[in-house]
């Protein structure tokens, strides 16, 4: 394995970890979180994933060639619903959850952290520097997601949801790894081409990991007053 694709790992391993011990996902794995919390979380993760196509093509504008597009696109496709097979895009899947708990996008404004968390996923994504966009969806997005969706729905099963209730964490924890290898690997050849890339890639990790840490606290914060 290439010094690049170590480094990378560690610093994956560090973000997951910094994440994991925020209180509402350690009240999670406890089963501890009111479902209250789950739902407003719902909410508020939805406002800020509904734009995840948006960021991705924002991200591939600035990719150097149509070899990291294509390797891109299949994200793009499953999201979109277009990846062949008789898959719901991602997106109604979301929706359809939401409907299922008597929520809508609209069931509560976004917080100013929600607000930040979005902009400073799409500053990333729309960064020239192709490597700050890549490293905001794999380091503070795509390599996040199987450990801290497996958090919430050990959340939602305290409970008693059922599986096809929460499907779409379900889908996620299952294809998000292939999604952040994917850009990892790309990230890695960047590395080993241009060592300085590495500086910019963790910054941007850390940037996103600091915003989705503000906005789990937002979370708490609304239901501790």
């Amino acid at each position: 394995m290439p010094e690049a694709k170590n480094v990378l790992e560690a610093e994956k391993a560090r973000l997951i970890s910094t994440l994991r011990a925020h209180s509402f996902l350690t009240r999670c794995r406890e089963g501890s979180v009111s479902l209250q919390e789950l739902k407003f979380f719902l909410v508020q993760q939805g406002q800020y994933s509904a734009y995840f196509t948006r960021y991705l093509c924002a991200m591939m504008a600035n990719l150097p060639s149509n070899v990291e597009v294509f390797e891109l696109a299949e994200n793009l496709f499953e999201e979109l619903g277009f990846a062949g097979g008789e898959e719901t895009p991602h997106y109604l899947l979301y929706r359809n959850m939401l409907a299922d708990f008597g929520l809508s996008l609209e069931s509560a404004p976004p917080t100013a952290a929600t607000r930040k968390l979005i902009e400073t996923m799409f500053s990333c994504c729309r960064d020239t520097r192709a490597s700050v966009g890549l490293a905001a969806l794999c380091l503070g997005a795509e390599a996040l997601v199987p450990m801290m969706y497996a958090d919430i729905i050990a959340g939602f099963e305290a409970h008693g949801m059922s599986k096809d209730t929460i499907r779409f964490f379900h889908l996620h924890v299952a294809c998000d790894d292939d999604h952040a290898e994917t850009i990892e690997n790309i990230l890695t050849e960047m590395v080993e081409k241009d060592k300085e890339q590495l500086a910019n890639i963790i910054a941007a990790g850390n940037t996103l990991v600091d915003a989705r840490y503000d906005f789990f606290t937002a979370i708490e914060q609304a239901f501790s007053q």
